[in-house]
């Protein structure tokens, strides 16, 4: 399923973000959707999709989803990592699956029930964060973003489709984490690349950010917000498999039996019906 790929691809961003450790955070990041931004670029052009003049509120959700969902998301969690090391912001974005649930509209009993589990399996991978006032503001402003990078898309894929919307918010993203890379580190936030970071920003340009936004926004439409935020509670569990299989760390029990509630949760939450409202939008890539 689209869904489940596209959030475990997105966890398998911790694991790879060693390769890019060194760098100037922002100007990597800034570096990490340019990259992407040509790709979907070119491939709109190649697919022949037209360039679609969005209306006035279509704008503000485009503008809203980048600034929000791309932009203040990579800052807030930076800098909750900065200021109470990973755990924290793992424990707090482990709660969207129940956020999207509640924000899709009257979510069915079952549906939060799995959401709820999904949280908890999560929240058990993750381990549970302790940190600084400053982190939690941080980490509570990254999970906005992370609810907003889902519910802004929504009124754009009907007309838009998931290639446009990727392409557009990677896009309008660079200039934006441009301007904060120069307030953080000035002409420093670019340098070249070394071989390591060169394959470490091509992974997350192509897997996580191309192909992940891609499956992501496909499936939103389909299954709903409160469905498809379920696969949210992958991200922890990618990132066990791939600190594993990158010999980085091996999974303890804690982490094993975290993954297990995560699925459960999962398959919890899906089995319960899906509201009219929830079903959907159907995205055209005409």
């Amino acid at each position: 399923m689209g869904a489940a790929a596209a959030m475990f691809l997105v966890g398998t961003l911790a694991g790879v973000s060693g390769l890019v450790g060194a760098y100037p955070i922002y100007g990597g990041q800034a570096v990490r959707y340019l990259v992407a931004s040509v790709i979907l670029l070119v491939i709109t052009r190649v697919l022949g999709l037209r360039f679609v003049r969005m209306t006035r509120r279509e704008t503000l959700c485009l503008v809203g989803l980048t600034l929000l969902g791309l932009v203040f998301f990579n800052v807030c969690v930076v800098e909750s990592t900065r200021a109470s090391g990973p755990a924290l912001v793992g424990t707090v974005l482990g709660t969207v699956p129940l956020a999207l649930a509640l924000a899709g509209g009257r979510p069915a009993p079952r549906l939060l029930i799995g959401a709820g589990v999904v949280v908890a399996g999560a929240t058990l991978a993750t381990g549970l964060g302790s940190g600084t006032p400053e982190g939690l503001l941080w980490a509570l402003g990254a999970l906005v973003g992370e609810i907003s990078f889902s519910l802004l898309a929504i009124p754009l894929l009907p007309r838009l489709g998931a290639i446009r919307v990727s392409a557009y918010s990677t896009t309008l993203a660079v200039p934006m984490l441009a301007v904060v890379g120069l307030l953080d580190a000035g002409t420093g936030m670019l340098r070249t690349p070394t071989l390591s970071e060169a394959l470490g920003f091509a992974y997350l340009a192509v897997v996580v950010t191309v192909v992940a936004f891609f499956l992501w926004y496909n499936s939103l439409p389909k299954l709903g917000p409160g469905r498809a935020g379920l696969f949210a509670g992958l991200i922890p569990v990618a990132a066990i498999v791939t600190g594993a299989v990158l010999g980085v760390a091996m999974p303890t029990t804690y982490d094993l039996l975290g993954a297990g509630l995560v699925v459960t949760g999962i398959l919890i939450g899906l089995s319960a019906e899906r509201s009219g409202a929830k079903a959907a939008v159907r995205p055209s890539e005409a």
